[in-house]
């Protein structure tokens, strides 16, 4: 049992309880009639927003949507007056451009480009809107007199600013060719600049919009012209200013006439002036057999010989007999060689040109005409050059083959250079200086192997002998020329390997010295064939003296004539290079030279044993001393005195007219002459230089041994 004072306290406490949440139900009952009336209001209120907004609604669209319809019209309005405008714009295109294209584009081609851009917009317009109307024939012919002006200003802005290229230019321009040194490049300005920008802009237009391709033709044949005539420039300042010491030196850049010249002449042989007077020479008095005499002896140790001395002023002097045609023919090959490299350096150079102004697929084309007369003129000079060159051989005038030499030799140098050049063009373009090179050594090795045969067939003329036996001017000239080919080895080779004539000299062809080229031989093959050339020439002349050698009557002379040709010749091969050409093919040859001109002094020193025979001790009399002589050997002693001094008198009478030009043979053939003679006279005279076989000794020793010396020491002197 819970005591009651508990049980009134619980009881009291729940009283109090419910009491308070009495009072909350009644506070949460009055929130709930706020706030269902402050609802109420709230929904009043938005039911009174509600139809407010639905009257404004209506009342706005309606003008929203007037605004929109005007503000299009208005846009309609204003699309309409400027297409109005547009239009109309084009009616008066005529009037306001036609004073423009009348006065032309010079001087102010922007503006009148521009105004050409107006026209041509006024012939669409009109072409497709109105193409029956009056005004598009106007504009018509307006842009075509416009388009005619642009045409005449191409023209004349290409004709007026064209210049030929000054030789001193070119000259600098080619001048790096031959020098290691790396050159600063030569400036080559065709047009000036302001003109070239001109040049292009009028050209793109005349692509683009004239539909005209004329200008093209214009183009290359203004700049045709111009190229030819720079060469011939060039042609023409070689005849002017060159002088046999080498190429006129005129260099555009001044700093460089001071410090460095910037043209080097080019590189010629020392002797080629003179071979090319000696062979032409030659051609008229040896071949042909029309003069006589041999006054040609370009021999070193002669300097005594007085016709060496007049031969050697003839060569130097350069108004002479023999200077004229052979100097004209100097420059114009050396014309001819700086013209071909003038021609790549210009094509070039054109060639960057023409890609600026002329359109991408074009340029070949207009390229290959551009540059078509100059290089026909260049074609041409070439061909009449080996025209000539034919002629001459024709003639027996071998000179004209050097000619070919070094401009043949350039051309195969150029190839390279030339080929890339023409690049894009014709075939028949790219064929003409191919052509060119096999016409030059087609002549070339015609010339060598007509100069072999003539060599072998040179004619046994007496009256074209030399009476004093020295050397013949066909040796001289053969060696001559022969020495011309150390400087184009590979140029004359190659001649004689185009021809295939390895078959004509029994030369094994290995197929790794040919390329896929018939005529492109290893520099070994043509070497060979070069060197097997020069042996046969070599072998023709030895052939030919031996033969001429017979003229002689006597045996002395004969044996004299062919010691001093085959010592010229040893000499010759010796002092150049062509003794190691020689022997590529040919390995004895200076041996066999030795032997040949030993042989001849042997032949020559015969001639002395009808002298010496004459006191020789097997042909003496035998007698013994201290026993008077008898009659008969008094006489033969006399015989033998007067023999050896009649023969001793008569040999260096008949032999000091002759010539022994190699002052070392000269001496060596004395000295052993004189040690013979005076040995076997000292003997004689020791012997019987006492006997009394006469009365008047005096008249039979006419000489003391030293005396018999100093004959012998002024043979082969025309001046004792």
């Amino acid at each position: 049992m819970i005591p009651p004072q508990e049980a009134s306290a619980r009881r009291r406490e729940i009283e109090d309880k419910l009491k308070q949440e009495e009072e909350t139900l009644s506070f949460i009952r009055d929130s709930l009639e706020k706030s269902d009336q402050l609802t109420k209001n709230m929904v009043s209120i938005l039911s009174s927003f509600e139809s407010r907004l639905m009257k404004l609604e209506n009342s706005i669209i309606p003008v929203h949507k007037q605004t929109e319809n005007l503000q299009r019209l208005q846009e309609n309005v204003e699309k309409t007056l400027s297409c109005l405008d547009h239009v109309i714009s084009y009616y008066h295109v005529a009037s306001d451009t036609e004073k423009i294209i009348r006065e032309g584009p010079t001087g102010r081609l922007e503006e009148y480009l521009g105004s050409m851009a107006k026209i041509q917009k006024a012939v669409e317009y009109f072409q497709d809107n109105s193409p029956d109307s009056p005004e598009l024939n106007k504009v018509k012919l307006l842009f075509e007199r416009g388009k005619e002006s642009l045409e005449s200003e191409f023209r004349s802005l290409m004709t007026r600013h064209s210049k030929v290229v000054s030789p001193v230019l070119i000259l600098d321009l080619i001048s790096g060719e031959d020098e290691l040194e790396v050159q600063e490049e030569v400036p080559l300005e065709h047009l000036p600049e302001g003109v070239l920008q001109d040049v292009i802009r009028i050209s793109r237009w005349l692509v683009e919009y004239g539909r005209n391709q004329d200008f093209m033709n214009v183009y290359y044949q203004i700049r045709s012209s111009q190229l030819d005539r720079s060469i011939k420039g060039l042609k023409e300042h070689f005849r002017k200013s060159s002088s046999s010491s080498g190429v006129p030196y005129s260099p555009a850049i001044p700093n460089k006439r001071k410090d460095t010249p910037t043209k080097k002449p080019i590189k010629r042989p020392g002797t080629i002036r003179k071979a090319q007077n000696l062979l032409k020479q030659y051609s008229q008095h040896g071949l042909d057999g029309k003069k006589g005499g041999s006054n040609l002896i370009p021999l070193e140790g002669h300097e005594h010989d007085f016709r060496v001395k007049h031969l050697s002023e003839a060569l130097n002097d350069k108004h002479g007999p023999l200077a004229g045609r052979d100097d004209t023919l100097d420059v114009e090959t050396d014309a001819y060689i700086h013209c071909v490299s003038a021609f790549v350096r210009l094509a070039q150079s054109e060639y960057q040109l023409l890609m600026d102004v002329i359109p991408e697929h074009h340029q070949k084309k207009t390229f290959d005409s551009l540059i078509q007369d100059a290089l026909d003129g260049l074609m041409l000079e070439g061909e009449n050059i080996v025209s000539a060159a034919r002629k001459a051989i024709t003639r027996h005038d071998f000179s004209a083959v050097l000619t070919v030499f070094p401009i043949l030799r350039h051309l195969k140098q150029t190839k390279p250079e030339f080929d890339q050049v023409l690049q894009g063009t014709a075939a028949s373009t790219k064929n003409k200086l191919p052509g060119l090179i096999t016409s030059m050594e087609t002549v070339g090795a015609k010339a060598l192997e007509d100069f072999a045969d003539n060599i072998k067939n040179d004619p046994d003329k007496e009256y074209n002998m030399p009476k004093d036996g020295t050397v013949h001017e066909l040796t001289s000239n053969a060696i001559l020329f022969l020495q011309q080919l150390l400087d184009f080895q590979e140029t004359a080779g190659a001649m004689l390997a185009s021809q295939v004539l390895g078959d004509t000299y029994n030369i094994p062809l290995d197929p790794r010295e040919t390329s896929s080229s018939a005529t492109s031989y290893s520099s070994e093959f043509s070497k060979r064939l070069l060197s097997t050339y020069i042996c046969k020439v070599l072998g023709n002349l030895q052939l030919n003296l031996l033969s001429k050698s017979k003229v002689y009557e006597d045996p002395a002379l004969s044996a004299i004539f062919l010691h001093n040709n085959y010592n010229y010749i040893l000499k010759a091969l010796e002092k150049s290079e062509l003794i190691q050409l020689v022997a590529v093919t040919q390995k004895t040859a200076e041996r066999s030279y030795r032997e040949h001109i030993e042989q001849q002094i042997q032949t020559y020193q015969r001639s002395w044993l009808k002298v010496t025979d004459y006191i020789a001790e097997k042909n003496l009399p035998v007698f013994q001393p201290g026993v008077k002589l008898r009659d008969k050997e008094r006489q033969m002693i006399k015989e033998r005195f007067k023999g050896f001094n009649d023969g001793l008198e008569e040999l260096c009478k008949i032999q000091k007219a002759w010539a022994i030009p190699d002052m070392e043979q000269r001496d060596k053939i004395r000295q052993a002459q004189k040690n013979i003679v005076r040995e076997t006279y000292g003997a004689f005279l020791h012997r019987y230089g006492s006997v009394p076989f006469t009365k008047n000794p005096e008249k039979y020793i006419k000489y003391r041994v030293e005396q018999v010396g100093d004959m012998i020491d002024r043979l082969f002197d025309t001046s004792a």
